[in-house]
């Protein structure tokens, strides 16, 4: 057994190779190449290839897109491996748990199939049974691809579109998660107990006693699928109602709970008992606390046209190396809200516009943190089966509305006005020592001694235009000096005088604020200039 294992990873790892070699990898890769390339090295970076679709701030838009259309294609279990499964978790027979236990699978992927049971006590079940050996299976593809790179040197060819290491490290972080379904029972629970006082939003129940890291049990939920407009509306459902209930709920998950389905497709929904019913719990997004007040400001930026705000969002949630070209940046979103300012609020797209804001920062190399990604795979997805339903019904109207209400709320206010006492205090501290730092940075002046460091980011920057900015610094400086220095004197019995004050003060006065406009004149003249 133990020669065998290296002999099935060294095998493993020169189909990889050959198919890789197949595609001619070397010459480099367009999205339906990439496709291609993962279809044919199997279920695990299948999944990866899923991974990499809703990743739009790290790869591509048209990569994105393309990998979309990536299909699982995995053969079904037969019976006598699943009984094994659920054997060997329970240490008993099949026919001792249940009283009966359908053959045919109502699904079957790359991790788990699914089948319809009954309990001894005649509660209708779901069970999902883990592929035997697969953990082993992805774990060991992982590392072969890490090599296969390694070997090929991908990562030079790839550099542009992808990088492997980062989309590996994901995929795995994520992958080991959803592989232990006492995880996905944790969601489940987690999820009912935040959405038990809301009467329209119901889940599965999951039976805690038969569920183990392998095998899961839960509740079966019939009904119908909310795809089946027609279905809904005979037995006498409106899926206008639905669909905005359902975009209400979801904002919830997001901005209160920060605790949200990743993967909200008709598939995990059901309609049942005049309730909307999640199931699946297996692909989950979270968000911290500060990511959760990030997302509620970027909703209200962009409710309100407040380019500077989502700028400052998306860079204090992105992970960046801060050597960014600010202003094109900037342009770039301005450019982006400018589209969106032509459209009503109801008109835009909320799932679009996330898809756009993550296709900019990738040009910026801007990368989200795995909630944010998650939420916006998520949104994509809620916003196409909410428009199933109706398509008059807007996601980013109902979060606009949601974020107004909830900044309406007393607790809210209270929160608020805390923070700006806080504020408050803090700029009336630092108020009070500007004139001592102001005095701190003159003596460095006169001593030879003050150091300015200037990083040039943009080699498209002029460096007369960085001679501009430290000549506008030292006037500032010099204008607020000769304010202190005047009010100083001022206090003082100091002779001769010129209207009552000392004739120094006065003239000091009288350049400080002729340098002061001198400088307000050639701010707005550039301004313009640039306009």
């Amino acid at each position: 057994m133990d020669n065998q294992a290296p002999l099935k990873s060294h095998t493993r790892l020169a189909e990889i190779i050959g198919i890789l070699r197949k595609h001619h990898i070397t010459q480099g890769v367009d999205p339906v190449k990439l496709r291609h390339i993962i279809e044919d090295l199997g279920p695990t970076f299948v999944k990866i290839g899923q991974i990499m679709a809703s990743r739009q701030d790290m790869f591509s838009e048209r990569y994105c897109k393309e990998l979309i259309k990536l299909r699982e294609n995995v053969m079904q279990m037969d019976m006598e491996t699943v009984y094994q499964v659920i054997e060997n978790d329970y240490g008993t027979s099949v026919e001792e748990v249940f009283d009966d236990f359908d053959p045919i699978p109502l699904g079957s992927a790359s991790i788990a199939q699914v089948h319809r049971a009954r309990l001894k006590n005649g509660d209708d079940i779901v069970v999902k049974v883990q592929r035997p050996g697969i953990y082993e299976m992805m774990e060991r593809d992982i590392s072969l691809i890490r090599k296969a790179s390694q070997l090929l040197k991908l990562n030079e060819i790839l550099g542009s579109v992808i990088d492997i290491n980062i989309v590996l490290d994901e995929f795995w972080h994520t992958t080991k998660e959803e592989l232990d379904f006492l995880n996905e029972a944790h969601f489940a629970k987690q999820f009912t107990s935040l959405n038990e006082g809301i009467l329209y939003i119901g889940a599965p129940h999951i039976y805690q006693e038969y569920t183990t890291s392998k095998v899961l049990v839960m509740e079966y939920i019939d009904g119908f699928e909310i795809d089946q407009i027609d279905t809904l509306i005979d037995n006498g459902y409106d899926p206008s109602e639905i669909a905005t209930k359902l975009s209400e709920n979801y904002i919830k998950q997001i901005v209160d709970d920060g605790f949200f389905h990743a993967d909200p497709h008709p598939g995990n929904l059901r309609i049942r008992g005049g309730k909307i019913v999640w199931i699946d719990f297996g692909m989950m997004g979270t968000l911290a606390k500060e990511d959760k007040d990030l997302m509620k400001e970027a909703v209200f930026a962009m409710g309100q046209n407040d380019i500077q705000k989502l700028v400052e969002v998306i860079l204090t949630l992105g992970i960046h190396d801060k050597h960014i070209d600010y202003t094109a940046f900037y342009e770039d979103m301005e450019s982006f809200m400018h589209r969106y300012l032509q459209l009503d609020l109801k008109d835009i797209h909320l799932g679009q516009a996330m898809q756009e804001i993550f296709t900019i920062a990738h040009q910026y190399r801007i990368s989200m943190p795995k909630g944010i990604s998650m939420l916006a795979r998520g949104l994509v997805t809620i916003e196409s089966t909410v428009m199933t339903l109706d398509p008059h019904t807007n996601i980013l109207q109902i979060a606009a509305n949601h974020v107004a209400m909830h900044l309406r709320d007393p607790e809210h206010i209270k929160k608020e006005m805390k923070s700006t006492v806080k504020k408050s205090y803090d700029a009336l501290h630092y108020g009070l020592e500007l004139p001592v730092r102001l005095s701190e940075v003159l003596s460095m002046m006169t001593k030879g001694r003050l150091k300015l460091n200037l990083e040039i980011m943009d080699s498209t920057i002029p460096l007369q235009t960085v001679d501009h900015m430290v000549n506008k610094l030292v006037v500032g400086i010099v204008s607020a000096g000769l304010l202190m220095a005047s009010s100083i004197l001022c206090t003082t019995q100091m002779t001769p005088t010129l209207f009552g004050i000392p004739a120094i003060g006065f003239v000091g006065y009288f350049t400080a604020v002729g340098l002061g406009i001198w400088l307000f004149i050639t701010v707005i003249r550039e301004h313009r200039r640039k306009r």
